[in-house]
């Protein structure tokens, strides 16, 4: 038992320290390090029909909602609801053990 609080100390530790990325929020912190311009987007569209950006770089993730100039949900009917289009899982090397998601 005195072995293991030490140990599950020190993975909650290794665990909260990757959530800090530092400032600059326009690089990708994973393992293969880059500028998110670097990397590949498609498009989810979610229950409602309206458009996200998603990346997938194999650890990490990225989406947000697509807006016009005014700031209103784009809802380009790009796919079905709830299904992905576009190369969002090709913008890194890393190893992604569950392919069969990419839908685009």
């Amino acid at each position: 038992m005195n072995l293991l609080k030490p140990l599950v100390l020190i993975g909650l530790a290794a665990i909260v320290s990757g959530c800090a990325k530092g400032d600059d929020k326009s690089y990708d912190a994973g393992v293969d390090k880059k500028h998110l311009s670097q990397l590949k987007a498609g498009i989810w569209v979610d229950p409602e029909g309206c458009d996200h950006w998603i990346i997938d770089d194999g650890v990490e993730g990225y989406l947000t909602q697509r807006v016009d100039d005014y700031g209103k949900p784009i809802c380009s009917g790009a796919a079905p609801a709830n299904t992905t289009v576009g190369p969002f899982k090709r913008g890194s090397d890393f190893f992604d053990p569950r392919p069969e998601l990419v839908t685009g």
